[in-house]
């Protein structure tokens, strides 16, 4: 995962790089924006905040907009941003949301009068899949090890991840549920960011690990800890390990993030930023982009992404309800 020092001088390099050796976007349809207002429910740095000041870039790089306005309010997995999209951004037609998993998980938690649902989907942009992980010495040699002791007794396998609720939690979740364990029972210990729960696994607190892959990476590398699993749908051609349903384990998760437009835009304007979405995630500058910063592109556009949003809703929901926390 991209540090904060290594999003400045990625960006710095995006910005400099793209426009001198790629073409602009180009399309019968395409008309320069005079200004693009982003909205960001979380703090600069983030996932979240990353997407948006890529989509700048690469939007400007392309001169599908002549400006880019970024609006940051943080809180609550996006829960305290969230009402203020909804209210005070309706009918905005030139404004967009970055968001996704994490807060559709908080708004849940937090038990919110609101939903995501509620703006308007224009598109699925990228996903990062989770690893399960373990320390170097661990008995656990493989993910089926890590499912009998969890199916066994899951009081005595406590995994280390993020906040409660969020994406690591969830995946634990969706894990014994596949293996029929209680949700009740399972032994989450949330810690405040993927730091302190490798601190925790290398201390040998906790039986295993979940987080995005980027914040075990470097004791992956320096053999201080081993991957058992991945969540991804696939195998991944740089990290030695299997996904999790080829370990039997029929469960498949990616953190994705997408942008949504404020509830109240007319159709011709939920189209426009549509099909803003589809060709900026065409161009070879969003290709490189999201390899610079090791996202996967995962794009879903429009009705097919609303229908998406629904599922995965209801998926999270079903889940965080059974952890107690819905």
């Amino acid at each position: 995962m991209l540090t904060r020092r290594d999003l400045l001088r990625s960006a710095a390099l995006l910005g400099a790089a793209l426009p001198l050796s790629l073409p602009a976007i180009d399309s019968a349809h395409a008309q320069s924006i005079d200004l693009l207002k982003l909205f960001v429910p979380a703090a600069p740095g983030g996932g979240w905040d990353q997407t948006a000041r890529t989509i700048e870039q690469v939007l400007r790089a392309t001169g599908a907009v002549k400006g880019v306005q970024i609006t940051n309010v943080a809180g609550a997995g996006g829960a305290v941003g969230l009402p203020q999209f909804l209210n005070q951004w309706k009918g905005q037609g030139n404004a967009l949301m970055v968001a996704g998993m994490v807060m559709v998980g908080a708004i849940i938690a937090n038990k919110s009068p609101v939903r995501l649902a509620q703006a308007t989907p224009i598109a699925r942009l990228t996903g990062e899949f989770l690893a399960l992980v373990v320390p170097a010495q661990s008995p656990f040699m493989s993910a089926k090890d890590f499912a009998a002791a969890l199916k066994a007794d899951p009081t005595k396998v406590p995994v280390a991840g993020g906040s409660a609720g969020g994406s690591d939690h969830i995946l634990l979740g969706m894990i014994a549920k596949a293996l029929g364990v209680p949700l009740s029972k399972v032994s989450y210990v949330a810690f405040a960011g993927g730091g302190p729960a490798t601190a925790a696994l290398l201390g040998n607190q906790v039986a295993a690990g979940i987080s995005g892959y980027g914040e075990f990476a470097e004791q992956v590398k320096a053999k201080k800890l081993r991957v058992l699993a991945i969540s991804a749908d696939k195998r991944q051609q740089d990290i030695a390990a299997p996904t999790l349903k080829e370990e039997g384990i029929d469960v498949e998760l990616f953190n994705w993030r997408g942008v949504f437009a404020p509830p109240g835009v007319n159709d011709a304007q939920r189209k426009a930023m549509i099909a803003l979405m589809e060709r900026m995630t065409a161009t070879p500058q969003w290709a490189e982009a999201c390899k610079m910063r090791e996202w996967t592109p995962i794009t879903l556009l429009g009705d097919d992404y609303k229908a998406f949003l629904e599922g995965e809703t209801a998926r999270i929901e079903g889940i965080l309800k059974e952890l107690g926390l819905a």
